[in-house]
């Protein structure tokens, strides 16, 4: 039975982010409350007796086998496995996932049950923990392609929590004790180990399982990059990433019944002289031990970017958390101004 701190810390975590739609199966989950909260836990997910309900996290998820389906689900972490509660509109999101997901099931689509897909991940089959840029997200490893799935926290305090609660519960599980490591020399200790590339922070825990978290280097990756898309106009050393955030990008869809909006994620990058909106790959990168080929796209590509000085006014809705901002650019004289200093005046 769990203290009541813990009950009431997950029943106030058990809340479903305003801006994302879920099905009517996962919003019956969002309503419970309290100790009806850990029996459903007990009595429809735990795949164990004695396993014991630890934290509760609502998280968009992508998988490496759908890396183009963004789909909402409520991650529920034991003393013996990472539940992932999902939307079942993800199942026939993709017809590649005949193979991946289980569906016998599916003829009861048409009655009052609603039915929801948990993927499952037992702590034991979890080999790494890959901390986004800025704590925006993390990505799980397992030991196959199957088992690899990454949460837009889009919430570095999100990230945080659950890392922590997860460290928490891996240092309970009894693994085998690693291999005591052969004496070294003094010459090999404290030789030269500069391999002229820098690796990622490893934190290897006492159950084994890596988490990595990005160095500095992937800053500057990132800043060589937007310097690339910005043709050349800025002096790279000067060029300095202000801020680097999951976001969404707003379209509205016109001609509905309802005043709609359908959200696409997006990068949002902020350097000291332009807005860059980039579509990024959460899942590929960094590749996996097991991958035969690259990824098929780029980890970053350029969506949209505009000059900081053509910004005319920035408008703010009036809702809490998240934030709605429009920006509204006056940069309409952009293309000719060029054309003309291209025309007329040479290189």
């Amino acid at each position: 039975y769990p203290s009541e701190f813990l009950v009431q810390k997950i029943t106030e975590d058990n809340q479903i982010p305003v801006h994302l739609h879920v099905s009517v199966s996962l919003q019956y989950v969002a309503g419970l409350k309290g100790s009806a909260l850990v029996e459903f836990f007990h009595g429809n997910i735990a795949e164990v007796e004695n396993e014991e309900l630890r934290h509760l996290m609502w998280s968009s998820v992508l998988f490496y086998k759908t890396p183009n389906v963004e789909v909402m689900a409520c991650v529920l972490l034991s003393t013996k496995a990472i539940y992932f509660l999902l939307d079942d509109s993800f199942v026939h999101a993709d017809e590649h996932q005949s193979d991946f997901w289980n569906k016998e099931n599916s003829d009861c689509e048409n009655s009052s049950f609603h039915l929801s897909c948990c993927f499952v991940l037992k702590l034991n089959d979890l080999q790494s923990v890959n901390v986004g840029l800025f704590d925006q997200y993390f990505r799980i490893t397992g030991h196959s392609a199957d088992h690899i799935i990454t949460c837009l926290t889009r919430d570095s305090y999100n990230t945080h929590t659950f890392i922590q609660q997860l460290m928490a519960v891996l240092s309970l599980l009894a693994r085998t004790p690693s291999p005591e490591p052969v004496d070294k020399d003094f010459y090999s200790e404290f030789g030269s180990k500069n391999t002229g590339k820098m690796e990622n922070y490893e934190l290897i825990h006492s159950s084994r399982v890596k988490f990595i978290y990005p160095n500095e280097e992937e800053i500057g990756d990132l800043a060589f990059l937007v310097a690339e898309k910005m043709d050349g106009l800025t002096n790279l050393p000067s060029l300095n990433i202000l801020l680097y955030v999951l976001a969404f990008q707003v379209n509205h869809v016109e001609g509905s019944a309802q005043n709609t909006s359908s959200l696409q994620p997006k990068t949002l990058i902020l350097t000291s002289s332009d807005l860059f909106l980039f579509d990024e790959d959460y899942i590929s990168y960094p590749l996996p031990e097991f991958a035969k080929e690259p990824p098929k796209r780029d980890k970053y590509q350029l969506a949209d970017g505009r000059r900081i000085r053509d910004l005319d006014r920035v408008l703010m809705g009036y809702q809490t958390y998240p934030q709605a901002l429009t920006f509204v650019f006056d940069d309409q004289d952009q293309d000719l101004m060029q054309n003309l200093t291209l025309d007329h005046f040479g290189e």
